[in-house]
């Protein structure tokens, strides 16, 4: 994980745990992000379980793309789409780590570091299984989530061109 920013690129942070299968479908997306050449456009980042060393992340960004498992009770793999303005708008479904995920938003927002935020969640089933390997239903949204950031920033380009 990269200590540092870059402000002048977006950032796609993916937070989850590899150990749990599913729900580490958000740091799952960044490598295959980082695979399909997206650093050229984006600063990657496998944010993990880190919740509060990720504050410094936020500084002096303008867009964050933040990648997550949720327990929404909708079937594993839909990927949903939304831009929380507030730390209370993001879902109370979002994983085992949402409470810390929700501290550092907060965090970010009382520090004016607070930038747009753009969420993409992968609805799972159920958490406790032991597993470094992703369900068919949640690798299989990769290829959408993908679509998700590229529609995200090339939003961000066109409101830092301008238009």
């Amino acid at each position: 994980m990269k200590l540092y920013s870059e402000p002048e690129k977006p950032l796609i942070l993916g937070v989850g745990n590899l150990l749990m299968g599913d729900e580490g479908v958000g740091v799952a997306a960044v490598r295959y992000l980082e695979d399909k050449g997206f650093a050229d456009h984006a600063e990657l980042v496998d944010g993990g379980t880190s919740g509060f060393h990720l504050l410094g992340l936020f500084r002096d960004r303008q867009h964050i793309i933040l990648i997550d498992a949720a327990t929404d009770g909708k079937p594993a793999g839909t990927v949903s789409f939304i831009r929380p303005r507030y730390a209370s708008d993001f879902p109370p479904t979002l994983t085992a780590h949402d409470i810390g995920l929700k501290d550092l938003l907060e965090s970010a927002a009382l520090l004016g570091d607070l930038p747009e935020v753009d969420l993409i969640t992968v609805s799972i089933g159920d958490l406790g299984l032991m597993t470094m390997e992703l369900s068919h239903a949640v690798a299989a949204s990769l290829p959408q989530i993908e679509k998700l950031v590229l529609e995200c920033l090339e939003k961000t380009i066109l409101c830092a061109a301008g238009r």
